[in-house]
């Protein structure tokens, strides 16, 4: 396992961390299971959040670490908050940063994970009611209070970056956003600069070059995933080119597809880190095993090219 620093925070994190939305489905023998293959392999870092399974995911997590007996003091537990599920409104939703909510919530996180304190918390979407003021006050709260150490973002654009930013005392380190082989829009863009094609319209402000620019680790979600939650491009017929380009690249490196597509999202210099959601701990193995691998960067334009992808 290889490991580098979030952001500017200190934190040398483990290339990959175990994303645990999908733990709220297992046993509790099994989700002991899949936090001891993390551990095993490597993993010092854990990421939930409070709407999984209206915190199910995280008693799961926190419960499975319990069980485990993990050294608190060697592993990073990071949580998200700020989208507000109101079950008795046909669960309609909205997001809500408001002092009061966020704190509030946070409190309820560190009661499912059976911890003190959270590595790091992150704004799971941006809200456009947001008050900079009330998410400074609730920072500046939880930081003070010692509930939270680091603070981040997830799926904000560069410039929701900067406006929060202005506002807080604290720095924003990570920002977790979707991206791997079936979605890399991110890097797809700064190929077609100056371009009039479909790939030059820029959908996310130049989240690479920005977060490069302010030292913020991009957080990979969903690196296996195609479009929204569509699927996974792994063995799925849709993609037969990627398939057989991963398994050329997987056979050179002694390795699988699963762990050729981390390596892929790893061998770019933005030094991101990979989010692993299997709950299949052979599985979860194949992927750590991706942190081992150094691509050429010949195989990573061949693979970005397999994906559908072009150069202008």
């Amino acid at each position: 396992m290889k490991y580098s620093e979030l952001g500017t925070s200190g934190v040398k994190a483990s290339r990959v961390a175990l994303g645990a939305m999908r733990i709220r489905s297992k046993s509790r023998d099994e989700a002991q299971e899949i936090v001891r293959t993390a551990l095993d392999g490597g993993i010092n870092f854990f990421d939930t959040a409070d709407c999984y399974g209206d915190g199910a995911s995280s008693r799961e997590l926190g419960q499975a670490l319990q069980d485990v007996k993990a050294d608190r003091s060697k592993i990073y537990v990071q949580t998200k908050f700020g989208i507000h599920r109101e079950h008795d409104h046909d669960g309609s939703n909205r997001y809500d940063f408001t002092k009061d909510y966020l704190v509030g919530e946070l409190d309820k996180e560190l009661t499912n994970l059976q911890t003190d304190y959270v590595d790091f918390v992150l704004l799971h979407r941006p809200d456009q009611l947001m008050e900079l003021e009330e998410v400074a006050e609730a920072f500046n709260e939880l930081q003070s209070s010692g509930k939270v150490r680091h603070f981040g973002v997830s799926n904000f654009s560069p410039m929701q970056v900067e406006l929060l930013q202005s506002g807080l005392d604290q720095k924003l380190e990570v920002n977790q956003l979707q991206f791997g082989l079936g979605h890399t829009g991110m890097v797809r863009q700064e190929m077609h600069v100056n371009m009039t094609d479909a790939p030059s319209v820029d959908h996310d402000g130049g989240l690479i070059s920005y977060s490069r620019l302010r030292h913020m680790t991009i957080q990979a979600w969903s690196p296996f995933q195609f479009g929204f939650f569509e699927g996974v491009f792994i063995d799925n017929p849709k993609f037969p080119e990627l398939n057989e380009t991963m398994q050329r690249v997987a056979d050179a490196h002694g390795v699988t597809k699963n762990a050729i597509a981390v390596a892929w999202i790893l061998r770019h210099p933005a030094h991101m880190q990979v989010l692993l959601g299997s709950m299949t701990p052979s599985r979860l193995r194949e992927m750590m095993a991706g942190t081992d691998v150094e691509l050429s960067a010949q195989e990573w334009y061949d693979l970005y090219f397999a994906a559908g992808n072009d150069l202008p």
